[in-house]
This record gives structure tokens, sequence and C-alpha cells, in this order.
């Protein structure tokens, strides 16, 4: 019987089962930040434990809120950076050289096909666009995996999801997850990995990948994951050309993460795009969708370009396409959030900052915070955004505000009209 991807990271990395289906794997990075992590450090402190089981597999950043916006989160931030420089944690990215993690990390080459990954963020599925497994955990798993490099998992089963055809203009990665979302919903893939095969997914950049990875949580999925293949070895090549004598010997050293043709899964899922429109959430659940003829016109107060579901590069490029020679509609103020210094660095050599600020964006430094509305870009009670993030819970973004999740594109459109608007007549 052949094996999915979730099934042989498990087996070469188990170190113990200590009760049926329970396995401890050893971890190739923990990943942290400063909202999650200096409860853990505090409390590994307090228990006479402040050590880390490899400085070098350990990978920290501040993004979440920064630079800090008061007291508080000032505070979180020196936990963080005070352990960091106390264990010698040389992959450390504070203000100025730092951004958002699931962007970052990927970004500096820190993650690799058939890696263990794990983060006190929701969101780490996201690095499962690389062939590994990922995933979030609370902090008792984060203090175990910084004091010992291992982790806790329940063996977990996987829904492959046949991905074909090719994507209409106008439609993009995160059309296609929030299509999946709305298919199965909030909880139909709780606690198994979300399997991403087929000739959609074979076509789509490493960014695209990551969006689609990243949102895996958002249907209950432990992890996302895709194939590594050649577009994956291109991404990484810079990292790992000493390792491998040539892309193809890479490549072949990679395969072996894939899942094989008779492995077995949960559930298949087979899905065309050919006729897939550019998708919208409504409400306050990711599964809530409908297409973009159906939600146009909504009216918006807000909107967000950012995060780590579409704060690339590719996702900056994708919007200012639109927005070339359109200013924000009078109603409407817009933010951009590059997600990492890089991205901002070469949005501006292709003039792309200058795009959207000609339009009467505001642009910003690299951070999470208008996402989870900590800090730059909070909406009012009452307000709408249209946002290119992951979640659009009751208050997301600010007390009593709504979220309509989108597309770079749409989110783009939306900005020129100042409502909820198609892409698809500016591009």
């Amino acid at each position: 019987m052949g094996k999915t991807t979730a099934e042989k990271i498990f087996e070469a990395h188990l170190v113990d089962e200590p009760f049926p289906g329970t396995k401890v794997l050893k971890l190739d990075a923990a990943l942290c930040h400063e909202i999650t992590t200096p409860i853990a450090i505090d409390d590994l402190i307090r228990r006479g434990k402040d050590r880390v089981f490899d400085p070098a597999r350990i990978k920290a950043v501040i993004d979440h809120v920064t630079p800090s916006k008061d007291s508080k989160t000032a505070t979180q931030a020196k936990i963080l950076r005070d352990w960091a420089r106390r264990h010698g944690i040389k992959d450390f990215f504070d203000v100025g050289q730092n951004g958002v993690c699931h962007a970052l990390f990927p970004e500096k080459g820190f993650i690799r096909p058939g890696y263990t990954v794990i983060m006190g963020d929701s969101h780490t599925c996201t690095h499962g666009a690389f062939g590994a497994f990922a995933a979030g955990i609370g902090t008792t798993d984060l203090e175990v995996g910084i004091l010992k490099g291992v982790c806790a998992f329940r063996q977990p089963k996987s829904i492959r999801f046949n991905v074909n055809g090719t994507l209409p203009k106008g439609v993009f990665a995160k059309d296609v997850i929030l299509h999946i979302i709305g298919l199965i919903g909030v909880n139909g893939a709780t606690d198994k990995v979300m399997e991403f095969h087929g000739t959609t997914i074979a076509d789509m950049t490493m960014e695209s990948r990551m969006t689609l990875c990243n949102m895996a949580i958002e249907a209950g999925g432990t992890s996302g994951i895709c194939m590594p293949d050649m577009t994956t070895v291109e991404y990484l090549w810079p990292f790992i050309s000493a390792e491998f004598s040539s892309k193809e010997a890479a490549l072949a050293a990679y395969s072996q993460w894939s899942a094989d043709a008779d492995a077995e899964y949960d559930q298949v899922i087979d899905i065309n795009v050919t006729n897939l429109k550019p998708t919208v959430t409504f409400g306050y659940k990711p599964d809530q969708v409908k297409p973009i003829d159906e939600i146009a016109g909504a009216p918006v107060d807000q909107v967000y370009m950012g995060s780590c579901t579409n704060g690339r590069l590719e996702d900056l490029r994708i919007a200012a396409a639109v927005l070339k020679g359109h200013k924000l509609a009078p109603n409407v103020r817009g933010i951009l959030s590059p997600a990492t210094p890089k991205i901002q660095q070469e949005a501006m050599k292709e003039g792309l900052i200058d795009i959207f600020m000609e339009a009467g964006f505001c642009v910003t430094n690299p951070t999470c915070g208008a996402c989870l509305g900590m800090s730059n870009g909070v909406l009012a009670e009452g307000e709408v955004c249209a946002s290119t993030t992951n979640r659009n819970f009751m208050g997301r973004m600010g007390k009593g505000g709504m979220v309509h999740l989108m597309s770079p594109a749409t989110a783009a459109a939306s900005a020129i009209e100042g409502k909820i608007a198609d892409p698809r007549k500016y591009l």
C-alpha cells in the first residue's frame, strides 16, 4: 500500500509512539513570534528549563505588532529579543529586518520538502506548500519543541484534492482556496491534511501554493501540502545549490516525499477550475462564500492588502495591474503592507509602490497588525474591509468590524469602485 506525503514524513521523523496513534516526531524547524512564544519562554524559565534544543533550528521574528504600539507589545518583543540573544539564535529578525513570519521564513530558505515544522500560529500550514508537514501548535507543545526538538501528533488522515483546469482571467489561488473551503465547510478537513494535486496546482508558482496552503486551517486542516516539483526546486535553488550537483538531482531527492499513486485517502475531491469566478466571503465564516456576481456592489470602507496569505510580490503585481491609472474611491481608504522588507524593496524597484501611492494607498512596513486587529488598520465598529487576509471572524480586524476575504485583484477593483467589484473588467 502506498503512502501519502504526511505518512512518509511521519515515518521518517518518528521518535516514539507512547500511545497507539500518538506519534512523537523529530522537528526540523521550530518557528517563533512575539505573540505566542513569550508565554512559552516565561513558563520554561519558571520551570528552570530555560534552554533550547538547537539554536540553528529555531527561527524567530517580531512580526505581529511591529514596531511595538504600546508598553505591553514592547514587553512581548523584549522577551523574545532577549531570549534569542541569550541562546544564540542567529536567525532572529528584529525591527527593520522582520517580515510576516509565513512569508519571511520561506523567503530565507528555511523550509524544505520533507520537513517537520511547528509554530505557535495557526497559519503554519502555509509551509506545506513545499511538501513539508507544518502545523500550528499550542503553548505546551511549543515549549516541548523548543526544549527537546520534538512534537507529538495524532497521525492525521489525508484528503486528496485533484484540482484541474486553467484558471480563468481574474481568478487566482485565493479564489481556488475560498471555493474549496466553501465546498467542504470550516470543519470539512478537521484533523486532516489537505493534499493538493492536479494540473492547476502544477501550474502555480510557489507564492500561489503558499496562498493555497495558508488557508487549509480555515477548513479545519492540520496542514495543507503540495507535491515538491521543479517549481519548488527553482524557488529553493539559491539555498540548496551547494547540496546538489544539479536541479534534477534535487528534484530526484525531493520527489521521495511525493504521495504514492496508490496512497489511501480518507476522501478524494475532484475540482475543475475552468469556470471558476472571483470568489468573496460574506458573513463571519471562511466557508460563507459567493461568486463575485452575487456580491458585487456591497459597500466597503477600507481595502487592505497584505498578510501571510497575499502580501507577496506576486500579489502586489496582480493588484498593481488592476490599480494602475486609477484612484481610490472617495469613500475608501487603502492600506498596503508588503509581507517582507525584500518584497517591499522589489516592489519599489518595479514601480509597484508608486502605483499604490498614486492611487491613494497608505503603504506601511511589513507587519501582521491589521489582519488580527492589533495595529496598522484596525476597523471601527460598523466598518467593512475588503481584505486579502485569511479570516473574516466577527471582530477579527476590530470590534464590530466586518471583513470580506478576496484576492488581491478583487481587492484592488473594490478600492477603485468603493464597493466589492469584479476585477476582470480591469485586466
